[in-house]
């Protein structure tokens, strides 16, 4: 297949209130070009939809009906997303005639990891055949239903992604990719055979629920209630002691598997440098599970504006992070760009899953494809 001009579209479960939105010429192994990208806000109204939305997934847990407020969020949504893509091809001077294929993740809503015994479930809100009528592109979209139901993790899907990024730096296992978002995922190659991906532990989603919690905003912006708090060490240790930072890879997380109550009873700044120290030492204990550890991380994610955590993955982690504009990459539009490039492989037959990155029997095609 030649290269395609394709769109990827990623809200993640942090609800920072944008939808990011990149395009990206590629054949789903190769970049070809970086295309534009931007975050289209969403509006109040749909925000506070999908906050809400979410509360009510927890509370389903997958027992029962699903609840009705699953299908006016999934409509508002796809309208909303269908919308910024549409946006952004006309406004580089292009139309929609002219893009390949529209990469639709959709809204993680409730993610669980499989357990012996128990397959895991996940479940996205997005209506791909309601995007392909609005915008009459294909749109790709379901991408992880199909890794799960084989008894894979169905995350992280940025692997393959991050996989030729690094191909792209001449890596040979010495640098790795980090992404910061409501959770925090490490993709290792070696410059050959071996891809090794798995979620490290939580990113940004217990720091933002705690400050929100303290109704002093959506986030620790610049890090500065962590800079001025003092990390309670006990506690910490007591925490990375969870044994899912040991458990071997591959492994997943939900958004709320790791929460604010971590930090329970600690004053505002405290609890902010000891969650995001957290953070931190959990990327750290990650790290040393991979064949071999890296010496260099090149973060992508909302996470690595917060220059708290960027100080304490030097210090708690032991490794040296970079941006990943460092290396002439788009952090904010990395997400995104990977649903594009998935997009393409799923149009090729393509794996978009392998054993080593979500514990799928074998490598794994996924994905539905809407027109």
């Amino acid at each position: 297949m030649a290269p395609i001009w394709a769109v990827g579209l990623m809200t993640g479960t942090v609800l920072d209130g944008n939808i990011d939105v990149a395009l990206l010429k590629t054949d789903g192994e190769r970049i070809e070009a970086f295309g534009p990208y931007t975050l289209a806000p969403y509006p109040q109204s749909i925000r506070t939809l999908l906050e809400e939305t979410l509360q009510q997934a927890r509370a389903w847990n997958f027992e029962g009906p699903e609840p009705a407020i699953f299908a006016e969020a999934e409509d508002a949504l796809t309208r909303a997303q269908s919308e910024a893509v549409r946006n952004l091809v006309e406004a580089n001077g292009m139309t929609m005639a002219d893009i390949g294929a529209v990469g639709f993740h959709g809204q993680t809503v409730l993610h669980r990891a499989p357990q012996p015994g128990r397959i895991g479930a996940t479940r996205q809100l997005g209506n791909g055949e309601l995007m392909h009528d609005l915008l009459g592109c294909k749109v790709v979209y379901d991408f992880r239903s199909a890794d799960v139901a084989a008894g894979g993790q169905g995350a992280p899907l940025s692997a393959a992604y991050h996989q030729a990024l690094l191909r792209s730096l001449g890596s040979d296992g010495d640098t790795a990719v980090l992404n910061l978002g409501g959770v925090a995922n490490v993709t290792w190659w070696d410059g050959a055979d071996t891809l090794i991906a798995f979620d490290t532990g939580p990113a940004n989603a217990p720091i933002n629920d705690f400050v929100k919690a303290h109704g002093r905003g959506d986030m620790d912006r610049d890090g500065a209630l962590a800079f001025a708090g003092k990390v309670d060490e006990e506690r910490l240790a007591k925490l990375l002691a969870h044994l899912y930072l040991t458990a071997p890879y591959p492994k997943s997380l939900d958004r709320f598997d790791f929460g604010a109550a971590m930090a329970d009873g600690l004053g505002l700044e405290d609890g902010a440098a000891t969650l995001t120290a957290f953070t931190c030492g959990a990327v750290g204990k990650a790290l040393d599970l991979l064949p071999r550890r890296p010496s260099r991380l090149v973060v992508c994610g909302g996470g690595r504006h917060n220059p708290a955590i960027m100080a304490m993955l030097k210090t708690r982690a032991g490794v040296e992070a970079v941006p990943a504009e460092t290396v002439g990459w788009r952090g904010d539009a990395i997400e995104a760009e990977c649903f594009a490039f998935l997009a393409a492989r799923v149009l090729r037959g393509m794996p978009i899953s392998f054993p080593t990155t979500t514990g799928a029997p074998k490598p794994m095609q996924g994905g539905r494809i809407a027109g």
